[in-house]
């Protein structure tokens, strides 16, 4: 089907509003969140952020001492680039399926697998000793990872317009958490033998496996997470709930049952306050693009595909400045760095990520529900503009005016960590839009293909950052201290914010409505 033939989003959400331009009906009463299942939900997403940025602190440390780079510091961000895209790598290549499978098994036994694998995953990671080890490890880590996108759908099918919001909102606080917890752990209990001697250097476990603790103490965290889960988490699809199995006849990897040509969520009150994307009635019949939950399907939808090019630079720019962050801060002073502590980058980083979630609250949901996703995503996303340019003033201050890290720096430091606070408010912002982008049955699929293109990016996002860091010291282009890295991405994001502009307008109507 062509694009012409598909209704855009306007076309829709105006033949919505056109059916009830002025209704008399009194606001729909908040529906009570799930409080239980919400929670589980959320604690699973847990277990994700603080996995991933457990290792930042040490990470670049923990290359050099594999011996990869032969002693020349210069090369640390080809080789921590790798292991940080691998763990995308084979995020993007597992989630879409987990998407898929939840789906068609359900979403309870998808979301299960996530925290079990994390578990058994770090303690490989702590355990491993060469590069390539860590490469592995890490890359399991990705591949549990995958199943994020299917946490979104269980909190959407928990939720309807008069509540979905403040879901949504506490996502951003848990990756806070996570963000928080995470580096503050990798940070304060990697090399234990070295930061407590008399405490840890009696243990060859902790000298031979110098950051096997806090990636042990993530994984307990994450087993942890799913035996709570396994003993609570209920079946949140429909057709599981029902019983609606489809018959060997009727399967296939390509295509959803006619159960899901309409909306996983079709209560009245969702039909009524939905005033960006109009879900079809009993009278509508979807476009047949619209029935297929495959790729091409999902991405023949004009509407979709705008979302997921915004969604594309989000994931592309933000993980590279995630990698940039331990490597500029702990890269040495005479190279073109900070040259910081692991400990120090651990306390910056917690800081950072309990700074993000407190402001979550306090501003960035009010925001939210005042001016809509689309707006808000455009302006959040704008700050990246900003990260990337104070760390060209950081390593110039740093090596070039002091030669040390001193007051200003520091001050600036703090500037940059509360600039990056707004990363939590654009990706709250993307996940309302892709949600409003949504098919109507295919919303599993949905979140699968968006953490898919999410994943594909992050996968690049690292190797490419890091190496380019490595490149700029090795060469010096732009500027005495290499800056070219500072450059590229700011003019990679640039072109982000041009992306975001033609988000469909609509969007910001999506879950404000009910504030009104």
């Amino acid at each position: 089907m062509s694009e012409a033939q598909l209704p855009t989003a306007s076309n829709r959400a105006d033949s919505e509003l056109s059916r009830k331009p002025h209704s008399s009906k009194p606001p729909p009463a908040r529906t009570p969140l799930p409080v239980f299942q919400a929670f589980l939900t959320l604690i699973i997403q847990f277990s994700e952020p603080i996995t991933a940025t457990v290792i930042y602190p040490f990470i670049i440390k923990a290359v050099r001492s594999t011996g990869i780079t032969e002693g020349d510091e210069k090369k640390t961000g080809y080789y921590a680039g790798v292991i940080e895209s691998v763990f995308f790598l084979t995020e993007c290549l597992s989630v879409f399926r987990w998407g898929r499978a939840s789906d068609k098994y359900g979403r309870r036994p998808v979301l299960l697998f996530g925290p079990l694998g994390l578990a058994i995953a770090m303690f490989g990671f702590g355990l491993s000793r060469s590069f390539w080890a860590l490469m592995v490890f890490r890359g399991f880590q990705g591949v549990f990872n995958g199943n994020i996108g299917v946490a979104r759908t269980v909190m959407t099918e928990l939720t309807d317009p008069t509540n979905r919001v403040d879901l949504f909102t506490l996502t951003p606080i848990v990756w806070s958490l996570g963000l928080t917890l995470g580096p503050a752990i990798g940070g304060l209990l990697a090399y234990p033998a070295d930061t407590w001697p008399n405490a840890f250097r009696g243990w060859p476990l902790f000298v031979q496996h110098p950051w096997f603790l806090p990636c042990a103490v993530t994984g307990i965290f994450s087993f942890g997470i799913f035996v709570v889960s396994f003993l609570g988490l209920k079946e949140t699809s429909k057709r599981d709930r029902k019983s609606q199995r489809r018959s060997p006849s009727q399967e296939s990897d390509g295509t959803l049952n006619e159960n899901e040509n309409t909306p996983l969520i079709q209560d009245d009150v969702e039909r009524e306050t939905y005033h960006s994307i109009a879900t079809p009635t009993s009278s509508e019949t979807p476009p047949e693009s619209r029935r297929n939950g495959s790729f091409i399907s999902l991405l023949s939808d004009p509407i979709l595909r705008r979302t997921l090019l915004s969604h594309a630079f989000l994931a592309f720019t933000d993980m590279s400045y995630q990698v940039l962050i331990p490597l500029v801060y702990s890269t040495s002073i005479s190279v073109g760095g900070l040259g910081l502590s692991p400990y120090q980058l651990g306390v910056i980083m917690a800081t950072m990520g309990f700074g993000g979630g407190a402001l979550n609250i306090l501003v960035f949901k009010p925001i939210l529900k005042r001016i809509g996703p689309r707006k808000t995503y455009m302006i959040s996303y704008s700050a990246l503009i900003l990260d990337f340019g104070l760390f060209w003033v950081l390593r110039e201050l740093a090596g070039g005016w002091f030669g040390r890290v001193n007051w200003v720096v520091w001050v600036l430091i703090g500037v940059q960590m509360v600039v990056s606070t707004f990363g939590y408010a654009m990706w709250n912002a993307m996940g309302l839009c892709i949600i409003g982008s949504a098919p109507p049955g295919a919303l599993g699929a949905t979140n699968g293909l968006a953490q898919t293109v999410s994943s594909g990016m992050r996968c690049l996002g690292p190797v490419f950052a890091s190496s380019l860091y490595s490149i700029s010291l090795e060469t010096k282009l732009v500027g005495e201290r290499g800056h070219l890295v500072e450059l590229v991405m700011i003019m990679i994001t640039l072109v982000g914010v041009c992306a975001s502009t033609m988000l469909d307008k609509k969007l910001d109507g999506f879950e404000t409505a009910v504030d009104e």
